[in-house]
């Protein structure tokens, strides 16, 4: 007889684990059904590894400024393979942490590959052998993979995508990278930061493109100045591989051709959602562009059957998966008080260097909204702490409506930005004002005195420029 939860999630990324811990935390009986590694891809190959490469890119970086700081060294060098084995060490640690969390909140954990098999009805598939398992609640989060265009599919040995660029057996002297997302920055600044040649090529007119363009030319400057070599509005038409390097034909828009040889090429041009072998169609699930379809609670529209994460479209980032997992483990439990996501709260870090990090609308949208807005600045220069750090390049910007006084967007370039968004973030979920921004007071000497000043310059009060 086949085993019976309340809920069973398929997938043990951070929106499908986290679902689980909450759904138990109710009272709930959970299962969680994965077919790798609990974590996902954001724990094992993604959010998690890469910050430990970039930390060490970081240090290393740091370690060519030690005069700045009355320090000397000699004999610098880095080793790749020892860069990757703690990367790798790092993601196993966490990994094995959620599986302690499953043990700690009693969740079965089901190792295979599901599939829908009729109402509340789940089959897994492992080694050959199959098991069938009922739920009164399932929840899909079977997260996304690295998107790829015809002809720049990726061979894992000269064109990598996110995977093998975690585990590069040898050091690109010279790198293309294709798209200037979250993604493929942060793996130009890694190998750049190192000493590879690096090329981004981007499609769009600006790398960053999600991000506001006043930021967006700022972070342009930085990488020109740390020697990389930035191609926007341009596409890569072909991919020749020789025997241990890749010829790729660039065309510009006005339609001019070059060619580019490098030793390896990242292709991060976007993910598409693992919707494959689940049984949707079979289920009557809505998928449109490689996503499914779901109202603002999670629902599918088939009663039982939820859907969350990278699975469901955009933004593409663990922690908002790792809210709708929350949403729909307390909507499934009956919770009161339960509100659905609002994704114009929800903060975006790419962790480059110098890092960028916003929340909310960005200055263009804010004006193409119609409102009257007022938007403030702030540079790191004016900052102590930035000085004093070493890090005096960046800029904190305040988007508000100029009626209300609320705080539509910020957006941030430079030293520990991914960490300081998060106030702007709450500020957005209270939704405080520009007049009770102005009146907290922030710690001093702190990057964050810069989120005040940005918000007093709004009203062209900032004290320190």
């Amino acid at each position: 007889m086949a085993e019976t939860f309340d809920v069973i999630v398929v997938g043990g990324g951070p929106g499908g684990y986290v679902c689980a811990i909450r759904a138990a935390q109710l009272g709930l009986k959970t299962a969680v059904v994965e077919r790798e590694r609990l974590g996902g891809i954001c724990l094992n190959w993604g959010c998690i590894p890469t910050k430990a490469l970039l930390r060490s890119s970081e240090i290393w970086h740091l370690m060519h400024r030690l005069a700045e700081f009355g320090l000397s060294a000699e004999n610098l060098k880095f080793d790749l393979p020892a860069i990757v084995a703690r990367s790798r060490k790092v993601s196993q640690q966490l990994s094995n942490g959620v599986g302690f969390l499953m043990k700690k909140n009693k969740i079965t954990v089901i190792a295979g590959e599901a599939k829908l098999a009729g109402r509340g009805k789940l089959t897994v598939t492992k080694d050959g052998k199959t098991e069938e398992y009922t739920a009164k609640n399932i929840v899909l989060a079977t997260g996304a993979r690295a998107r790829t265009l015809p002809g720049l599919e990726p061979d894992g040995k000269l064109i990598w995508t996110y995977r093998e660029a975690l585990l590069p057996d040898v050091f690109p002297k010279s790198l293309l990278v294709v798209g200037s997302g979250a993604i493929g920055i942060e793996f130009a600044s890694f190998f750049r930061t190192l000493g590879s040649d690096v090329t981004v090529v981007e499609v769009l007119d600006r790398v960053l493109p999600v991000e506001d363009e006043e930021i967006s030319q700022l972070a342009n400057k930085a990488f020109l100045k740390q020697g990389m070599k930035i191609k926007v509005g341009t596409t890569v038409e072909k991919l020749e591989k020789g025997a241990d390097n890749v010829t790729a034909t660039l065309k510009s828009k006005d339609g001019k051709t070059e060619t580019l040889v490098a030793d390896r090429v990242i292709l991060a041009v976007g993910i598409v959602g693992n919707v494959e072998n689940l049984g949707l169609e079979a289920a009557g699930v809505k998928v449109e562009k490689t996503h499914v379809v779901i109202d603002k609670w999670g629902e599918t529209g088939v009663p039982g059957l939820y859907a969350i994460g990278d699975l469901v479209g955009p933004p593409w980032l663990a922690h908002k998966a790792m809210h709708e997992g929350v949403i729909v483990a307390e909507r499934i439990a009956g919770v009161k008080g339960v509100h659905p996501l609002d994704a114009s709260k929800v903060p975006g870090c790419t962790y480059c260097w110098p890092q960028v990090a916003s929340v909310g609308m960005t200055e263009a949208a804010a004006k193409a909204s119609g409102r009257k807005i007022k938007v403030g600045r702030f540079p790191f220069i004016g900052n102590g702490k930035a000085i004093a750090l070493g890090e005096a390049e960046g800029l904190v910007k305040t988007v508000f409506d100029a009626d209300t006084g609320e705080l539509l967007g910020a957006h941030m370039i430079g030293a520990e930005v991914t960490e300081l968004i998060q106030g702007y973030a709450i500020a957005r979920t209270l939704e405080a004002t520009e007049a009770e921004l102005a009146d907290t007071v922030f710690p001093h000497p702190t990057l964050s005195e810069m989120m005040h000043e940005a918000v007093l310059d709004a009203d062209k009060k900032a004290l320190h420029i």
